[in-house]
C-alpha cells in the first residue's frame, strides 16, 4: 500500500508564524552520553508544521482541539492545484476541477516552493463566497500549504469564520509536493489538547485512483 507523507519536517529553525514560539528539541538523556535511553524535549506551538486549527484559535466560545469532531480528518480527499499567488480565493479559481463527492479538499498554491525557513509575506486563502460554495458541495475539510484561511494582515479573520459556519475544518501548512492532483484518502488527526486551540498533525494519503 503507497503511502505519501504531506506533514512538514519538524527542523530546528523551520519558520513559524511571526512572534510565535520556535521550534525546538532539547536532549534531555543521551545513551551515548551513559544515560539508559535517549530522551526529548519538544518546545512547539500549536500551530507549528502542519497543524488543524480548532474553533477556538479565531473565536472566543469555539471549540477546543480536545472537542472537534474527527471525521473530517480522515477520509476521502481531492489535492487540486492554484497559481494565484495570493489574495481570495472565489469558486471561479476552481472551474477546472470537478468538485463533487471530493469531500476533503486539499489546495496547492505557489507557495509550494518557498523554502521551509522562510515566511510569505502574502498567501491564497478562501474567501467568504468560496467557503460558502464549498459548503453546499458538502465539503467537509480545507487544507493547504499556506500557513492561514485569511490575508497575513486579517484581523477579523473573514476566511476562517466561513469555513466555520459551513462546518468546514482547517488544515494549514501541509507540504503537497509529493502527490500530485487527483483522488486520495487523507488520514491528518489532530492531537486530543485539552483547550487547545489547534495541534500538528502527521498528514498523510493513500492514492484511490
Amino acid at each position: 500500500m503507497t503511502i505519501i507523507d504531506i506533514s512538514r519536517d519538524l527542523v530546528k529553525g523551520m519558520t513559524v508564524w511571526p512572534g510565535d514560539t520556535p521550534y525546538n528539541l532539547e536532549t534531555i538523556l543521551d545513551r551515548r552520553q551513559g544515560d539508559s535511553v535517549h530522551l526529548t524535549t519538544l518546545t512547539i506551538s500549536a500551530h507549528t508544521g502542519s497543524h488543524a486549527d480548532a474553533p477556538r484559535h479565531f473565536t472566543d466560545d469555539g471549540t477546543t482541539m480536545a472537542q472537534v469532531d474527527l471525521r473530517p480528518f480522515w477520509g476521502p480527499a481531492c489535492i487540486v492545484t492554484i497559481t494565484k499567488e495570493s489574495g481570495p480565493l472565489f469558486p471561479a479559481d476552481f472551474a477546472a476541477y470537478d468538485l463533487r463527492g471530493a469531500e476533503r479538499l486539499l489546495v496547492r498554491t505557489p507557495l509550494e516552493s518557498l523554502p521551509p525557513n522562510q515566511f510569505p509575506a502574502a498567501v491564497p486563502y478562501p474567501s467568504p463566497e468560496l467557503a460558502d460554495f464549498l459548503g453546499a458541495l458538502g465539503i467537509l475539510l480545507y487544507g493547504t500549504d499556506a500557513p492561514s484561511m485569511d490575508a497575513i494582515d486579517s484581523q477579523g479573520f473573514p476566511g476562517h469564520n466561513a469555513l466555520l459556519r459551513n462546518g468546514i475544518a482547517i488544515l494549514e501548512g501541509l507540504d503537497l509536493s509529493p502527490a500530485k492532483d487527483g483522488r486520495y484518502q487523507l488520514v491528518a488527526l489532530p492531537l486530543k489538547i485539552v483547550g487547545g486551540d489547534g495541534s500538528p498533525v502527521r498528514a498523510a494519503l493513500r492514492p484511490l485512483e
